[in-house]
């Protein structure tokens, strides 16, 4: 299955105790977020979605979930991967005090895979490879989820094609630090990522 994927998530605590059934996106701050978000733009909320329908959004439409102690914002701005993105990203990295927020990046033409992890709204990690033409960006000190990924690297092995699936790098980060499960992995909860409920807003 080829993933798109545009989204950025924040949370404060252990995202498996965070993430959990019975969650609803609070509307005020979900518009409000999406104001700080674009406060030139003109919003139109046009209801509610789940995140299956929300990771990669039309260019006019930004989704955003507010719950309590965690922010999900999907915005395929997100995949353009220049100033405006790391803008998103930085802002909603800093919106909730003492969270953890990491940004994934996903297309299912495009064969790579962006990751960015903030802890208290500092950038910790910035990666970008992609299948093509190895890796682009790896600043930060690399997180324990990735160790595996790179093994052949640091071991001598070239990175031109990516030695590794781009696409399974990215969802295991997602799983491990976003969600603290597969984004489509319902556990024994009943609690399933791709179903957790986002407001729709389109930019006027």
């Amino acid at each position: 299955m080829g993933w798109s994927v545009a989204l950025a998530c924040a949370s404060v605590g252990e995202p498996a105790e965070i993430f959990r059934p019975g969650l609803r996106s609070d509307a005020r701050a979900a518009a409000e977020l999406a104001r700080g978000l674009y406060p030139a733009a003109t919003l139109v909320e046009t209801g509610e979605t789940m995140l299956d329908f929300a990771m990669w959004p039309y260019d006019d439409e930004l989704f955003v979930g507010a719950y309590d102690g965690a922010l999900i914002v999907c915005d395929r701005r997100l995949f353009c991967l220049d100033d405006d993105a790391r803008r998103v990203a930085d802002t909603v990295a800093a919106v909730l005090p003492g969270a953890r927020c990491g940004v994934l990046v996903l297309h299912n033409v495009v064969p790579g895979c962006w990751f960015r992890w903030y802890e208290e709204g500092r950038l910790l990690r910035d990666v970008f490879v992609t299948a093509e033409d190895g890796v682009v960006v790896d600043q930060g000190e690399r997180l324990p989820v990735e160790q595996p990924y790179w093994t052949a690297i640091d071991g001598g092995a070239g990175d031109v094609p990516l030695p590794f699936d781009h696409e399974d790098f990215g969802l295991e980060l997602a799983h491990t630090l976003l969600f603290g499960r597969g984004i489509a992995e319902r556990g024994d909860d009943g609690f399933l990522p791709l179903e957790l409920p986002l407001r729709r807003f389109r930019l006027v």
